[in-house]
């Protein structure tokens, strides 16, 4: 037997067995590197072709950010304001704001006399410059009779040049920003009457059918009325129905089939709920068009099987001594999941209903088959009020034909962005935070 042995190791010690198990155990280190290597190189792909859409969309969305301003000294006229001089509220908050804001412009090019070039320069301004005119009669009628210098907002074309996103060595046919009118805003320049500020009605008005006006305040309380109905329905459906099916409910035919719809509802493409809630909530029930509260609705709809899934999960991952050590000191099966299994999973239940409300936040499609793709200039008190969500936004701006909107859009899309992201984030640290290790 030793001999045998003895035979079989040297055999098997032989330098041409050394040699070949050496070629072998380097090709399999050298197909492991490849194998790292094409992973790296599959992960900075996909990370330069985030990067690259994140520039680009930050790099047209910027602008969108600050605003082009004109400063004009306007006298605040009394005939035009107030002709009786009773300081009526009606007739100041109604007078013709938009012909002193004009004159102001008239005063500081006295050359320009011809009644077309006096058009062409009133458009320097937009058709909204006037309306801080009217605020501030409203917040102080002393100074009627008065001259104030007022920063006002210039059109979507001027504010584009001034940006740089209109060439003025392209011919003068073939660009919206005619030359005399790019003489008058570097005239305006010189004397320190222009200036890029940062652009507040973006986050504080509603949309407008002029680019330089437009905001989207309108369409995040909006977005937030609709996101309050969602979670108020989808969230103790959701919960509740995964502690039937996973604690209380028998197992057989039934509940399978249950289970396999609600996955299979999970993988709907998001427009059918939209076909659903144009049939059910708006054609049956008669519920107002274009309403957060019909928006929440089916959004609640395409969130539940995300809910009712990630519940199930967190459930399950509640080890069975808890419950056990519940049932074995008296407490009944209700006592053992609304006490010791529900709490401890709710951390997995918050994650998961975070990310559905995220994918809730970012859908367009169900919106649009119920109506939420009007033009919606007020912003909506109310979940029945008529009122547009922040992708519905994006996408009607992203359909308008002015070139001020491109940027619009974009700097809506990183709102939009900036909302996931934290969402997610939150979810994240809840997670984190709550998290048990068993």
């Amino acid at each position: 037997m030793t001999d045998m042995s003895m035979s079989h190791s040297s055999e098997s010690n032989t330098p041409e067995k050394q040699t070949d198990f050496s070629v072998r155990l380097k090709k399999r280190y050298a197909a492991e590197r490849r194998f790292r290597a094409y992973g790296l190189t599959a992960i900075a792909i996909a990370v330069s072709i985030l990067g690259i859409l994140l520039g680009t969309i930050s790099f047209q969305g910027t602008p969108a950010f600050f605003q082009t301003y004109v400063q004009v000294d306007v006298y605040f006229d009394e005939a035009v304001i107030d002709p009786s001089g009773a300081r009526n509220e009606q007739a100041m908050r109604t007078a013709n704001y938009q012909v002193l804001a004009k004159r102001g412009l008239y005063e500081l090019f006295p050359e320009v006399t011809e009644r077309r070039e006096k058009r062409t320069l009133g458009r320097l301004l937009s058709s909204g410059a006037y309306r801080p005119l009217a605020q501030m009669v409203l917040d102080d009628p002393e100074i009627i009779g008065t001259t104030q210098t007022v920063w006002l907002v210039t059109s979507d074309d001027i504010d584009t040049f001034y940006k740089g996103q209109i060439d003025r060595d392209t011919v003068e046919a073939d660009r919206r920003v005619k030359d005399n009118e790019i003489a008058w805003v570097d005239a305006l320049e010189a004397d320190g009457r222009v200036d890029l500020q940062f652009n507040t009605a973006f986050f504080s008005t509603g949309d407008s059918r002029e680019p330089e006006l437009a905001g989207i305040w309108g369409a995040v309380v909006g977005s937030f009325l609709t996101l309050i109905v969602t979670l108020s329905v989808s969230f103790p459906l959701g919960v509740s129905a995964a502690v039937y099916l996973e604690e209380f409910a028998p197992k057989n035919r039934w509940t399978d089939l249950i289970e396999v719809n609600i996955n299979n509802l999970a993988a709907v493409p998001s427009i059918v709920f939209g076909l659903l809630g144009l049939a059910v909530f708006l054609s049956f029930f008669g519920m107002p068009r274009s309403a957060p509260l019909v928006g929440g609705l089916v959004l609640a709809l395409m969130t539940l099987p995300t809910i009712i899934i990630a519940t199930r999960a967190a459930l399950k991952a509640v080890p069975p001594s808890i419950r056990e050590a519940a049932l074995g000191v008296g407490a009944s099966d209700l006592q053992v999941v609304t006490h010791h299994v529900l709490p401890l999973a709710m951390p997995g239940i918050l994650t998961g209903t975070i990310i559905g409300m995220a994918q809730a936040l970012g859908e367009t499609a169900p919106l649009l088959m119920i109506g939420m793709v009007a033009f919606i200039v007020d912003v909506p008190s109310g979940v029945t009020d008529p009122s547009t969500v922040l992708p519905v936004q994006i996408y009607i701006w992203a359909d308008s034909p002015e070139r001020a909107f491109v940027a619009k859009t974009s700097a809506a899309i990183m709102v939009l962005l900036g909302f996931l992201i934290t969402m997610n984030a939150i979810a994240v640290m809840l997670r984190k935070r709550f998290e048990r290790r068993w």
